[in-house]
């Protein structure tokens, strides 16, 4: 058990620091940072920020990968009461731009990498703090701008209530929705775990765990605020590159890692796997997209260690849903197709149309009750409205089933989203990119099935009368307008697509052939 449990990041770090002064925080580049330093640079960055005009409550925006400094970041702005929002560098620079204007960010930290999006947003008269060295814009440079603040505490009175992080997600409208999440979401769950007293959910301070995801996800930022809180060792790779996860796995004896399926996969095929020592790591956790039965016995078979399959939202803070350890067996086929059972805390309900709680073995929209449950979306009242139904319940848009044991499977989509290696995709978003197409009368996009990233985007595209086009003239023209990993990897033709009476395109229908001999919608 835990005598006390800080209830914000900025008072979590300041006890991790108070604790293990000496520990080591954060590996990245060849750097270390103990706690007891990290825990001063927050400090001098919540003052920094404060220099900079950026009060509390207000938005200051990160485009880069992961790195120590954007870790530092977090917390330096979760000490001065600001938010922060990291967005996934992948995106296309119109989506970057959206983001920054709708969130009114103050300030853009940015990776020298990215130097053209810090350009275009000065030129929008947002400050730009440049993420490393080399620039020639005469922006400051982060760690002597860090490094001329004062080192005390800040005088800010941050509350649990307040949001820390806005994360966007894809929106079904065409644009992404800021999701709004507060200290309390990413701190309460700890003490509930802790009382709980479940092995494979327990936090050891000093633990070696290792961020490769991107940090623009809940599973990079969010995930890595949660092993400072519960002061845990960080060895940080700024994006995943399997032949460095293999060679750091058995450099610094890693303890605990996260993987999206995809990833696994690719880890798994690296020729040096066959060789790596993995007995250092106790638990394996993957999530973000459904994974292939197969994949996981390889799994299984190869790191030898427990898995736990987690499912959970941006919105709900990552995981609320888990598989533990024990489900994972040749005994245990049928639930491994799950997703698992409640976390302790959280609650689970499968509704109808109309709101109506089913009972079990039915299939329904996800709904789930949660201490980790966002506030709510930045500027879209009614988007929060239809997600947030009351009494702090939260509606997924995923179709799903609860069986008597309270296992929960995953059917369909109810949001149209699709999931490939990871990232979460919805149509409009790329549908509105094609749409501008010369050639182009209507299109729709679907996820199919595919091997290596459990789903691929496909445009389904009704020509203009007399227009020509061929598959690669629709891919590339969307090159320019939206991120990679949203680009059609196929396209096919239709004369005209499947609508109901209302004139909404009925996306089932599209998906329903490629999908054929699927037990699930989902891959």
């Amino acid at each position: 058990m835990i005598a006390t449990i800080a209830n914000t990041f900025g008072a979590a770090l300041t006890q991790q620091a108070d604790e293990r002064p000496q520990q080591p925080a954060l590996h990245y580049a060849g750097r270390m940072t103990d706690y007891a330093t990290f825990n001063v640079h927050a400090n001098q960055i919540a003052h920094a920020l404060s220099a900079a005009g950026a009060a509390k409550g207000a938005r200051v925006a990160y485009v880069g990968k992961n790195s120590d400094y954007a870790i530092e970041l977090v917390f330096g702005a979760a000490k001065a009461g600001v938010v922060v929002v990291p967005i996934i560098w992948r995106l296309a620079p119109p989506e970057i731009a959206w983001i920054l204007d709708d969130c009114g960010a103050t300030i853009l930290f940015v990776e020298p990498g990215f130097a053209e999006h810090g350009r275009r947003a000065a030129a929008a008269g947002i400050a730009v703090v440049l993420m490393g060295n080399g620039g020639t814009e005469g922006w400051p440079e982060f760690a002597r701008w860090r490094d001329a603040a004062p080192v005390h505490a800040p005088a800010v009175e941050v509350s649990p209530s307040d949001i820390i992080l806005q994360l966007y997600t894809s929106g079904t409208t065409g644009h992404p929705k800021g999701a709004m999440l507060t200290h309390a979401n990413g701190t309460g769950f700890r003490a509930v775990l802790s009382a709980a007293d479940v092995p494979w959910m327990a936090i050891e301070p000093g633990e070696k765990v290792m961020l490769a995801m991107p940090f623009g996800h809940i599973a990079g930022v969010g995930g890595t605020m949660v092993a400072v809180h519960g002061g845990q060792e960080i060895i940080i790779l700024a994006e995943f590159d399997p032949g460095l996860v293999l060679e750091t796995i058995e450099q610094y004896r890693i303890r605990r890692l996260f993987l999206v399926p995809a990833a696994l996969q690719i880890l798994l095929s690296h020729p040096r796997a066959a060789t790596t020592d993995f007995s250092s790591i106790g638990q394996f956790s993957y999530g973000a997209s459904p994974i292939p039965l197969a994949l996981l016995q390889q799994g299984l078979d190869v790191l030898k260690c427990g898995f736990v399959q987690m499912y959970g939202m941006t919105e709900t803070w990552g995981t609320v849903v888990a598989l533990p350890p024990e489900d994972h067996g040749p005994d245990r086929l049928r639930v491994m197709a799950s997703a698992g059972r409640a976390l302790p805390g959280v609650e689970l309900r499968i509704l109808d149309e109309d709101g109506n709680v089913l009972p079990p073995n039915m299939v329904g929209e996800l709904a789930i009750r949660s201490p980790s449950n966002m506030a709510g979306y930045w500027n879209r009242p009614d988007e929060t409205a239809r997600t947030l139904i009351g009494d702090g319940w939260l509606r997924t848009g995923d179709a799903g089933l609860i069986d008597e044991q309270g296992y929960l499977f995953i059917q369909d989509r109810i949001k149209d989203m699709i999931i490939s290696g990871g990232e979460n995709i919805y149509p409009a978003e790329v549908e509105s990119a094609i749409y501008g197409h010369p050639a182009v009368a209507d299109v729709a996009v679907i996820g199919v099935p595919d091997a290596r990233w459990g789903e691929a985007v496909k445009a389904v595209v009704v020509l203009r009368a007399g227009a020509e086009a061929d598959a690669d003239s629709i891919i590339n023209w969307t090159r320019e307008r939206i991120a990679a990993f949203k680009i059609p990897k196929s396209v096919d033709w239709i004369d005209a697509l499947p609508r109901n009476p209302s004139g909404k395109i009925l996306r089932r229908a599209l998906r329903e052939p490629y999908w054929e001999g699927f037990e699930r919608r989902v891959n």
